[in-house]
């Protein structure tokens, strides 16, 4: 079993790097052999789409040095994912929606032919069978009903990104409220939630 811990905060002590930690600590009691691969956005060099990417369209055999070595993080971070029973990711809200790193690694791991093919009927994601986990913190609420729902732009992107790919088990869980005076009460109401949730994860596995 494999867990692909990605940060993307920028801050090197931010609510979700605690909590994405507190998620590997509890899967690694659950699977003792198991392996964590740790992935921090804000410490990995994420180049930007540009004409070089046109090169993921050439058979692999026909690229030039040049255009394997402009894919080259593509390809590592494409195999990581691949690689994964789950998924846990720290995606800080920023402006409403996700981190500019957060962004890149989206902008790398979304690739026609590695984690998404096309075919008579539209687009399909390759990428299933993966439990993820994305672990939010918010300065607010956001709750479904309320007005504040409409400024929500990082859960419904993340959710139908990764669905893109094929990643359709997905699990939200919201640290909010962290700049208001319930900031602390949220956060361990959150950590237990994580412990719950990867206790059950490891119950269904063991089921199977």
């Amino acid at each position: 079993m494999k867990l692909l811990q990605i940060d993307s905060s920028a801050r090197t002590s931010s609510v979700t790097r605690r909590l994405t930690a507190r998620f590997a600590e509890e899967w690694e009691k659950n699977h003792p052999e198991g392996e964590v691969i740790r992935r921090d956005l804000s410490a990995t060099a994420l180049p930007p789409i540009t004409d070089d990417w046109s090169a993921t369209r050439i058979e692999g055999s026909k690229m030039t040095p040049a255009q394997r070595s402009y894919l080259s993080t593509s390809d590592e971070l494409i195999e990581e994912l691949r690689a994964a029973d789950t998924v846990v990711i720290g995606a800080p809200m920023y402006n409403f929606s996700i981190s500019s790193s957060l962004k890149a690694w989206i902008d790398q791991i979304v690739r026609v032919g590695k984690t998404v093919g096309y075919g008579p009927g539209g687009p399909a994601g390759l990428l299933a069978k993966k439990k993820v986990v994305v672990i939010t913190s918010r300065g607010g609420a956001y709750e479904k009903g309320t007005a504040r729902e409409a400024f929500d732009f990082q859960e419904p992107y993340l959710r139908h990104i990764l669905g893109f790919i094929g990643l359709t088990d997905v699990t939200f869980i919201h640290a909010e409220n962290q700049a208001r005076e319930e900031a602390a009460v949220s956060f361990a109401a959150v950590a237990e939630r994580i412990d719950r949730i990867v206790a059950d994860q490891n119950r269904r596995t063991a089921a199977l």
